[in-house]
């Protein structure tokens, strides 16, 4: 058995023929490009027992070579993929289930009567493979870069493989986002964790590809620069998620889904105070304002606008054709993996805060926001409660994320109440009198739904 670490990178035709070039895996290739040709049989039960315990199990044709692999579940982070492999090489291209047993065959799967185990989708790929020596000061480093291009095929389906795939050899797992990070500062790298396994259950099921992730365990006692990055990661990880799965299919809430990760994330970088000092996040913030000065026009006005809509899913692919979405991807990994938040505090205030208890801290942040957030003020003037969106998206990505260890009467009302009064603050005035008069009405009235709410008032009085 052995850890597999590696970061999955789709690309285009174009971009995989420059990264063969690239003078930097050129100037750093140790081994030169080695092509080989890799036929792999996946397997699984008709219930797709197997894809619903995060196991794959494949048989591969490496020229002469048959091997019999089981990839067990394992941790995947922003697109950086840890988990267990066992590898078994066989005299002939028959599954061994034999070999399906001990500590590599998941207890979950105790029962399973592997007779029942049969081919169901195949993936067939040219691999391009290289040892790049990626030196960090002292320490070695050593990442197999792969080049694949070919073809997932299920039944009548096929999806074309074409990306970067970087494998620790040798090293610090930071060492493959720095790779990837440079590589992308001129090319369209996206940071993607579906397996070509995956891809495989998701032709043959286009239901199984899920594209939520487990929401971060949190507690009363968690660090807030625990919470921060455990949160943080989760929403970059739920947006790459989400951005391949609207490149896939198209459907419109994938897209307003992925905007709302963004802003989610914005809000909560926003709010750290001096935990996280203005300098250290600005890069941050620049990307994340750059994302949403393009995307959030479009999905509000996509609301209702059928045109809109149906042409969005061409604008995104050549959203992910640009550098950007790559190197936001990986420099907010790179970022949060560095915890670069906390290395320029330099004040007491500062640490003490990144260090104080979410169920101290939270509340707090919330009662100062509600405050200055003077809903009183939004009962006499409906039409400026836009101006308020930031503070209204601070205290909602908390709410929404983080409410389970407050112990408040009624939050979770109170988090619908907001949700009804950010929607209200999201649309526009317009020029059409009679839909701006019903438009401020509804937004007065649900300040006040806001405002008389038991938590709301438990907030006020901090």
């Amino acid at each position: 058995m052995q850890k597999e670490t590696e970061i999955k990178l789709r690309v285009s035709r174009e971009t995989l023929a420059a990264l063969r070039e690239h003078p930097l895996l050129k100037k750093r290739n140790k081994s030169g490009w080695e092509s080989r040709e890799l036929l792999n049989q996946y397997f699984d039960t008709p219930e797709r027992d197997l894809a619903k315990a995060k196991v794959a199990l494949r048989l591969r044709r490496d020229g002469e070579d048959v091997i019999q692999t089981l990839k067990t579940r394992g941790e995947s982070v922003a697109g950086l993929s840890v988990r267990n492999e066992y590898d078994w090489h066989l005299p002939k291209a028959k599954l061994d289930v034999k070999k399906l047993d001990g500590e590599c065959w998941p207890e979950a799967l105790a029962e399973l009567d592997k007779k029942t185990l049969k081919p169901i989708f195949t993936t067939d790929f040219v691999r391009e493979r290289a040892e790049i020596s990626w030196g960090r000061g002292k320490a070695k480093v050593v990442i197999e870069a792969a080049l694949d291009l070919g073809h997932v095929i299920a039944g009548k389906h096929k999806e074309e493989i074409c990306e970067l795939e970087l494998e620790l050899r040798e090293g610090e797992p930071a060492a493959l986002l720095e790779l990837a990070a440079e590589l992308a500062e001129k090319l369209a790298l996206m940071p993607c964790d579906i397996s070509k396994a995956e891809r495989g259950y998701r032709l043959f099921d286009a239901n199984s590809y899920s594209v939520n992730l487990p929401a971060p365990e949190l507690t009363p006692e968690t660090p807030l620069d625990d919470a921060f990055a455990a949160l943080a990661w989760h929403l970059l990880a739920s947006s790459q998620r989400l951005a391949e799965q609207y490149r896939f299919n198209g459907h419109w809430r994938l897209l307003q889904d992925w905007v709302q990760q963004l802003i989610d994330l914005r809000a909560l970088v926003s709010s750290l105070g001096q935990a996280a000092p203005r300098q250290s996040t600005s890069a941050l913030r620049a990307s994340l304002d750059a994302l949403l000065e393009d995307w959030r026009p479009l999905v509000q006005i996509g609301q209702d606008d059928e045109d809109v809509r149906k042409a969005a899913p061409e604008q995104f692919l050549e959203e992910l054709e640009d550098p950007r979405w790559g190197q936001f991807s990986l420099n907010t990994s790179r970022w949060l993996m560095d915890r670069s938040w906390t290395v320029d505090r330099g004040t007491t205030r500062g640490n003490r805060q990144g260090a104080a208890q979410l169920s101290s801290w939270l509340p707090r942040l919330l009662s100062d926001e509600a405050i200055a957030l003077r809903l009183n003020r939004y009962q006499q003037q409906p039409e400026d409660l836009a101006e308020q969106l930031p503070r209204i998206e601070r205290i909602q990505a908390w709410l929404r994320l983080a409410r389970g260890v407050l112990d408040i009467a009624e939050v979770d009302r109170l988090y619908g109440e907001m949700n009804k009064l950010q929607d209200l603050a999201n649309q526009p005035i317009t020029e059409d009198a009679e839909a701006n008069d019903a438009l401020l009405d509804a937004r007065k009235h649900q300040a006040i739904a806001v405002y008389q709410n038991r938590a709301w008032k438990t907030l006020l009085r901090g």
